[in-house]
């Protein structure tokens, strides 16, 4: 098998960890997407530009997804209030956070409960690569780059990308 299959087998068994992952309620509203190459370097070089308006981060990270063999991005599609009003949103009630709309990098508010669902699929997906022995790192900024460039439905969504390498590209970042 070849590397580039390696990386691909393990890309679609994190989209398969992260989809079979827990939700709250028995509702899925989860999203996860293999980027292709073509995206992925789209995306890699997005978030380098929007290093002049965001920070230094973004470049890091952007040539992280350069470097990366794969990104897995992982979303949480709009969604409504699960029905506990519990009040995590910042809203009152649940009926109050379906009718709240926000859009700033990422659309909210979003439901505690339903961002605990994305957590546990980002968590799933992200172990599967780790005992794969497949470097990963979760990343905020991916996401938002992503959502910018319209490669995602989802309310906010991370990236996770992939390497298979002689050293950890995602370690020593300064």
């Amino acid at each position: 098998m070849s590397l580039e299959n390696g990386i691909r087998i393990v890309a679609d068994l994190m989209e398969v960890a992260a989809r079979t992952a827990p939700k709250a309620v028995g509702k899925d509203f989860i999203e996860v997407k293999i980027l292709t190459d073509e995206e992925k370097e789209k995306l890699g070089s997005e978030m380098v530009a929007m290093a002049k308006e965001k920070g230094p981060g973004y470049e890091r990270d952007g040539n992280n997804v350069l470097n990366s063999d794969a990104v897995v991005l992982i979303g949480l599609l709009p969604h409504k209030g699960v029905g506990l009003n519990c009040g995590a949103c910042g809203c009152d009630s649940c009926s109050e956070f379906n009718e709240h709309h926000t859009t700033i990098e990422f659309d909210g508010p979003n439901c505690s409960i339903r961002m605990l669902d994305l957590g546990i699929a980002l968590g799933s997906a992200a172990k599967i690569a780790s005992e794969l022995n497949v470097d990963n790192r979760i990343m905020y900024r991916i996401g938002a780059a992503a959502k910018r460039l319209g490669m995602t439905e989802a309310n906010i969504t991370q990236g996770i990308p992939i390497s298979a390498t002689g050293k950890n590209i995602f370690f020593d970042r300064s």
